[in-house]
């Protein structure tokens, strides 16, 4: 098990990318969340196994269709145990 920080940089607000994002952390099994970030990122921390990670990674590399992705960030950082994956909506805490 794993933890990764990750921040995508590009056009990757207001293109579903948080909703699509879910769909597939769901579908690996990887827990979790994505917000997006002030500066017109996305943020996520995402926990899995190491191919459940690496595909998750090269889903952000691509995004959902009206996405435009110009680079990834990832950092590896310490076990939090989240339970499910969560899109965190602007105004919560």
């Amino acid at each position: 098990m794993k933890h990764l920080n990750i921040t995508v940089f590009g056009k990757v607000q207001g293109v579903f990318f948080r909703a699509a994002t879910k769909a597939v952390a769901d579908q690996l099994g990887v827990r979790g969340f994505i917000k997006n970030k002030d500066d017109g990122s996305v943020y996520a921390e995402v926990e899995g196994d190491d191919f459940s990670l690496e595909s998750f990674l090269e889903w952000c590399n691509e995004g959902p269709q009206h996405a435009k992705v110009e680079r990834v960030e990832y950092v590896e950082g310490e076990i939090k145990n989240y339970r499910n994956f969560e899109v965190v909506r602007k105004n919560s805490p």
